[in-house]
């Protein structure tokens, strides 16, 4: 048996954070995403934009400090920094469509080998009633990246060979972080980039159902 820990959302958080790059405009979806607005590192400028119509958020506000008139699009308090603007959603609308965010990071429900997004729907009957802005975050940004569990509470992989719910765009996820390994979605399947410690790269492809193809082997805790 592999004798693993799966890593927190924080650290899930917290290694995505370390992959974006200085300058870069982000944008955060609703819900595990917005977590990774804690764990930018100091050093360098990362401009973070919110479909209602934010650019230039800062992290979470300290308990007792939210201000529910300046929300993101998942109706959560933020924060502003300085030199930082609110505008209306149009314009927002305008700059994703148009390619002018760098990264995208979404939550999902499934994505493919070969990087295809359902996030937006299940089919139950109390799913939300459509796409929203997802669809023109996944295919308008220059990257998009998924954050999720590996598995379903029911140990089914959420990566899949192709996906069973609706699509919110068609080969758009470059990557994937999860809580035991992050991948590269690629034309011809997943590639790993790194895995937890004690996880081996068999076990790996059994919990996934897929063949993986090895990279340069990283551990990243």
């Amino acid at each position: 048996m592999s004798d693993y820990i799966k890593r927190s959302r924080e650290d899930v958080a917290r290694r995505i954070a370390s992959d974006i790059f200085d300058g870069a405009y982000v944008n955060l979806g609703i819900g595990q995403p917005t977590l990774v607005a804690n764990y930018l590192p100091a050093d360098i400028e990362v401009i973070l934009h919110s479909e209602n119509g934010i650019l230039g958020m800062g992290p979470k506000p300290e308990p007792g400090c939210e201000d529910y008139d300046l929300i993101n699009a998942g109706k959560a308090p933020v924060t502003l920094l300085a030199g930082g603007a609110y505008f209306h959603h149009s314009d927002s609308f305008a700059m994703m469509r148009g390619g002018h965010l760098d990264i995208c990071v979404l939550g999902a429900f499934q994505v493919s080998a070969t990087g295809d997004l359902a996030n937006w729907s299940t089919g139950e009957s109390d799913a939300i009633p459509a796409v929203g802005g997802a669809m023109d975050l996944a295919v308008g940004a220059q990257q998009t990246w998924v954050m999720m569990d590996l598995l379903t509470k029911k140990g089914q992989s959420k990566i899949v060979s192709s996906c069973s719910y609706p699509l919110t765009g068609v080969a758009c996820v470059k990557r994937v972080y999860t809580d035991l390994a992050t991948f590269s979605c690629t034309p011809a399947g997943l590639v790993l980039i790194d895995k937890v410690p004690g996880l081996s790269h068999a076990m790996l492809e059994q919990l996934v159902g897929l063949a993986i193809v090895k990279a340069t082997p990283v551990v990243h805790r």
